[in-house]
């Protein structure tokens, strides 16, 4: 065989390595990803106690936990506040702004929780810090990555179907790409009614459907409209859903997906 064509072969083959996704680097190495997300909406009694149980099963064997608060503006206050709403589950939360050297303690985090606030707060943070790509590299090497609202945006490939306000501008709009597809947090089906003089009144603005739609004339990446109080276990290759949430893919039908549904990286069940 000719020399040159061996060495163009063996160029293509090394190609090919480097572009592989997580998903299929899983298949070769069989590195089990730990990640579970929340959309958040955690407001009764009922939600608090199966969110401190999943959460405590997610953290099984780790009794401290790397807490990024970046997504809110007080943080020493807002990592006190989820340390006090995970309560007696045995956890501690170490705010990750209290670390001199913020890089080397994701290197050697046993567990990683991203909290809920502002997605482009969030996003700006992590990409001025230089984070993003520590916390993929440690989530991909198989400690346990928890991420609610925000901290579930930013655990896709990009931000873009966050619902927040851009109240700072981040320097892009990528994000962490632990998961392969995108997630719309706080997401619910129609358009919003309200109170108002004691009367239920229509609200007639775009629902989330219509805003997800608009990120599909754009971008072919699936989107998981995830209901308030649902939860998404990821282990690389699949994904588990509890509670609800509404699959929607570039030029075809929503589809609502129940408590235990399955899926792959495509949102296929």
């Amino acid at each position: 065989m000719n020399p040159r064509r061996i060495q163009q072969t063996i160029c293509s083959v090394r190609r090919i390595q480097v572009n592989q996704s997580p998903a299929l680097c899983m298949e070769v190495d069989r590195t089990p990803m730990r990640v579970f997300l929340g959309s958040g909406g955690i407001a009764t009694e009922d939600r608090r106690k199966l969110y401190r149980n999943l959460v405590s099963e997610h953290f099984s064997g780790c009794s401290e936990v790397l807490f990024v608060p970046y997504a809110s503006h007080d943080y020493s206050v807002y990592t006190s506040r989820m340390q006090d709403f995970l309560g007696e589950i045995g956890l501690t939360l170490v705010g990750l702004h209290e670390s001199p050297d913020p890089i080397e303690a994701i290197s050697h985090a046993n567990a990683i929780y991203v909290g809920g606030g502002n997605s482009f707060l969030l996003a700006k943070e992590l990409h001025e810090r230089a984070l993003i790509t520590p916390i993929r590299d440690r989530v991909l090497s198989g400690p346990p990555y928890l991420g609610v609202s925000a901290g579930a945006n930013v655990a896709c490939p990009t931000m873009m179907t966050t619902n927040d306000m851009p109240v700072v501008h981040p320097p892009s709009l990528d994000s962490l790409g632990i998961v392969p597809f995108q997630i719309n947090p706080h997401y619910h089906p129609g358009k919003i009614r309200f109170m108002a003089d004691g009367e239920i009144v229509e609200h007639y603005g775009e629902s989330r459907a219509k805003r997800i739609s608009e990120f599909h004339r754009v971008h072919d990446t699936p989107v998981l409209g995830m209901w308030e109080g649902s939860f998404v276990s990821w282990d690389g290759l699949s994904g588990t859903l509890i509670g609800r949430a509404t699959v929607f893919c570039k030029d075809e039908e929503p589809v609502e997906l129940t408590h235990g549904a399955k899926f792959d990286e495509s949102l296929q069940t």
